[in-house]
């Protein structure tokens, strides 16, 4: 071949050739400078070069325990430090594969629970409304995974997933309508989403050990095969989930709202594991434990930025962590269906607001004032030590809440055994 012909050659050569040989001469020339960097002299690459040659790499990173690290691992970081996190929570009804068997086969995929997870920006509080599957909202228009898009329309809450499990066909449509849905009816800005399917449920209660509830009656229910006795049990998660989502047999009317009730008496007891635990306190543990929870859980959130929240909430006192359900009423339209009554609009712009969602507390006119108080001393005994105490009332009991009706906190008694 003429030298006149090798140069054409040259000159026709594609453009990723001529990259690729533009590519490895910027590689030479890194190495060859990292190498200059490392041995400090222009001889030393030389001898750099020869000895790179004679030597055979090996790998034995996954064969030789590492040395102890001389400082403690950092604590894990909270990804949204000073901002309010909203989370929609969805429990799916899907019933195949794994789930098939716990629950038994059936196409499609349903919301069964949602839950909107409000912590506040503080850290200082962890809030917690149910949204009723049955309750009459506008669903809006969603936009599929592919683009696609659904037409508006007036529905029961949990129709908003099934649209979008049926339209986009995957849980990343399903969930994006429910979400969608929730902050059109709302306003409350969503961060982030969790869908808890049946496997995943009963992982996050094995996880913690089991939970211990106060079970009032003897339930049997034999569309879940819950058989439980009344009184104190620790629940695994196989009879966990058939407690939440038992609507038969538990000698109450079976309605959607009483079972809400129930699932937030079964978190808020979770809840009291976890902190009776000190899981949140230990980030190596809690970890450990997240990791294990959330095995079977669908959601945008990483186990680091989830480990971060957690660890962020260790201060938090169970008086803080509130229940409740979305203020209802019957449909009119409807008796079988519930609407929100005006007291939902202030619940959401609480939370929207990132204000408490009930509220601030009303003062008990009826609570004995404060020792030391301005208005009125502390009493004191008689000189000497002589005479008698002031009489002291005995603690009054804290009336148990019913949940599912009204809101509760995970240091309430929300039953009796």
């Amino acid at each position: 071949m003429t030298s006149r012909h090798a140069a054409a050659r040259r000159r026709r050569a594609p453009r990723h050739a001529r990259d690729l040989r533009s590519h490895g001469v910027m590689r030479g020339v890194a190495l060859a400078a990292t190498t200059v960097l490392v041995f400090g002299a222009a001889g030393g690459v030389a001898m750099a070069a020869r000895l790179t040659g004679n030597v055979d790499q090996i790998d034995v990173a996954d064969l030789v325990a590492a040395a102890p690290s001389p400082t403690e691992p950092a604590d894990p970081a909270d990804a949204r430090a000073g901002e309010p996190v909203n989370v929609l929570v969805l429990g799916s009804d899907q019933r195949d594969g794994e789930n098939g068997v716990i629950g038994g086969d059936e196409g499609g995929m349903r919301s069964d629970t949602t839950i909107l997870l409000h912590v506040s920006a503080d850290r200082t509080r962890v809030e917690m409304v149910s949204i009723p599957r049955d309750s009459l909202v506008e669903i809006p228009s969603c936009t599929m995974t592919d683009g696609s898009t659904t037409k508006p329309f007036d529905g029961m809450f949990n129709e908003a997933f099934a649209t979008g499990w049926k339209t986009g066909q995957d849980v990343d449509s399903a969930a994006a309508c429910a979400m969608s849905t929730v902050v059109h009816n709302t306003g409350v800005p969503l961060t982030h989403v969790v869908v808890v399917d049946f496997a995943g449920f009963q992982s996050m209660i094995n996880a913690v050990g089991g939970v211990e509830m106060c079970i009032e009656n003897d339930i049997k229910d034999r569309y879940t095969g819950l058989d439980i006795t009344a009184g104190v049990h620790r629940l695994d998660g196989v009879t966990a989930l058939q407690y939440a989502r038992a609507r038969h047999g538990t000698g109450l009317d079976g309605s959607d709202i009483k079972r809400a009730g129930r699932q937030q008496r079964l978190i808020a007891n979770l809840a009291n594991e976890v902190l009776s635990k000190n899981l949140l306190t230990d980030a190596p543990q809690l970890l450990q434990f997240l990791s294990a929870a959330t095995q079977s859980l669908t959601t945008n959130i990483s186990v680091s930025d989830l480990t971060g929240l957690a660890f962020s909430l260790r201060g938090i006192d169970r008086e803080n962590i509130a229940l409740t359900t979305v203020p209802w009423a019957p449909a009119r339209s409807d008796a079988n269906r519930v609407e929100w009554t005006p007291e939902a609009d202030e619940l959401w712009a609480n939370i929207a607001a990132d204000r408490p969602m009930l509220g601030a507390p009303t003062p008990d006119p009826t609570a004995a004032p404060q020792a030391g108080a301005a208005d009125e001393p502390a009493a004191t005994a008689p000189a000497g030590g002589g005479g008698v105490p002031p009489a002291v009332d005995p603690p009054v009991p804290a009336p148990t809440k019913t949940p599912g009706q009204e809101p509760f906190t995970a240091a309430d008694v929300s039953s009796t055994c």
